[in-house]
């Protein structure tokens, strides 16, 4: 499927770029795409509806709903609900991207490593050269602008697949995996710069604590115990202690997640044994994220008053704004379709058979869609509800929209040319009596 052939092909022969995957690969993206398109959806509408909220004489109301205090006091979660959308919620949105990654490089296409460098030195570059770029509008910006470098490196899985599928029914399945694939990489490495670069204050104790329930979760989900009575309350523990402790909270899913085993028994014949409870897992929580987590972290999070002209002209003229825009649409591009060249270069791979280096451009246009974890970077480097938060919004809006827009264009003109190949191959196949497996895979994508 990508950078590669398969295990038992001559290996003097020539690698490929984005080759066909298998077909049981195929099912599963294109059920993950049809979850994800649903997700997207919703999350577009929470964004819309928190915009026009934010904007309307009702205003206050949505700034009280932001502000409003649920939990513990004792346990020090006595939090706003947007601090609980974007350290809650989303803690189960990098639980199902930690399972997706997990399952894809152990029992998926990508286990073959000539077949994981494309989409992961993809991520990389997709995180380094728009990190690099913002750096570069921003240096000797005074009021600690710096601190937004990582906004622009995300990219939100769940709008860019919903624009895929809106707008490329026709692309081969390849591509879809090789975007699902570097989305969830770039939000895990996201997550290890939050946790890195973004965690103010530290408190060892609750950290090695958190250890403990951690360990005693991995040791269940190891015995493939599905008890939810006995899993929840450890992975609740550990999300709480990692809280405690400084870290962002939504790392505490990751490291939930990587504990899943992903084939069914280590001692019947690793990958290849069958489903384990990475599948089930992520079957259960997927919907959860897609249809919930997100779309609320959205609605309380997009909301953003943006006063008319003057405060959007307020907000452009803002280097932070033109560092995140700039970052998102051509830090992106750049930094993804320059990795991926580099490694058809070094690795002397070519395009498989009927790709055009376009399609890869337009993959990199939706790697600026960075929604929702820009908008958490965003809320971590400036403090929710600052002004300076509120610019940093107003550029992820705009540059999502526009990269999603360039986007559309871009795969739209090679979707159609993808259609009509589909259509002169079917017609080929009907008249040699032929069965249209292209129309059997295609209802497979999603």
């Amino acid at each position: 499927m990508i950078a590669s052939t398969d295990v038992n092909d001559d290996p003097r022969r020539t690698a490929t770029l984005f080759g066909r995957g298998t077909w049981p690969e195929a099912r599963r993206i294109g059920a993950i795409l049809r979850q994800e398109t649903i997700g997207g959806a919703l999350l577009l509408a929470g964004a819309v509806i928190a915009l026009v909220w934010a904007n309307s004489p009702w205003s206050a109301a949505y700034e009280a709903l932001r502000e409003l205090r649920v939990g513990p006091a004792a346990w020090h979660l006595d939090l706003p609900l947007a601090v609980w959308a974007a350290d809650g919620l989303l803690a189960i949105f990098f639980f199902v991207a930690g399972l997706e990654l997990k399952r894809e490089f152990v029992a998926g296409d990508l286990r073959a490593p000539r077949r994981a460098v494309v989409p992961v030195a993809a991520a990389v570059g997709g995180v380094v050269v728009p990190a690099l770029l913002y750096t570069a509008v921003n240096f000797g910006t005074s009021g600690g602008a710096s601190r937004g470098w990582a906004i622009p490196t995300a990219t939100d899985i769940a709008f860019a697949l919903a624009v895929l599928a809106v707008v490329g029914r026709h692309l081969p399945t390849s591509l879809r995996t090789f975007l699902l694939t570097l989305a969830v990489v770039d939000d895990l490495l996201a997550i290890v710069i939050i946790a890195v670069f973004y965690t103010s204050s530290l408190s060892v104790l609750p950290l090695l604590a958190a250890l403990l329930p951690l360990a005693a979760f991995a040791v269940l989900v190891q015995r493939r115990v599905r008890s939810w009575w006995l899993l929840l309350p450890l992975a609740a523990a550990t999300w709480v202690l990692v809280h405690e402790s400084g870290v962002h909270a939504t790392v505490a899913g990751v490291l939930l997640a990587l504990t899943v085993p992903v084939a069914r028994s280590e001692r019947a014949g690793g990958p290849g044994a069958g489903p384990g409870l990475a599948e089930h897992f992520e079957h259960r929580f997927r919907p959860v994220s897609a249809g919930l987590a997100v779309p609320i972290f959205a609605l309380l999070s997009a909301g953003v008053t943006i006063g008319g002209l003057g405060g959007l002209a307020t907000s452009m003229a803002d280097r932070v704004t033109v560092g995140i825009i700039a970052g998102l649409i051509l830090g992106k591009v750049v930094g993804i379709t320059l990795a991926t060249w580099l490694v058809a270069r070094f690795t002397r791979a070519d395009l498989d058979e009927g790709l055009a280096w376009t399609d890869a451009f337009g993959l990199a246009l939706l790697g600026g869609i960075g929604f929702t974890v820009s908008l958490l970077i965003g809320e971590l480097a400036f403090g929710a509800g600052t002004e300076r938060d509120d610019h940093v919004k107003v550029a992820v809006l705009t540059g999502s929209l526009i990269a999603a827009l360039l986007a559309t264009v871009v795969l739209r003109l090679r979707n159609n040319a993808y259609r009509r190949i589909h259509e002169a191959e079917s017609i080929d196949a009907d008249d040699n009596g032929i069965p249209d497996v292209y129309e059997t895979a295609d209802s497979g994508r999603g």
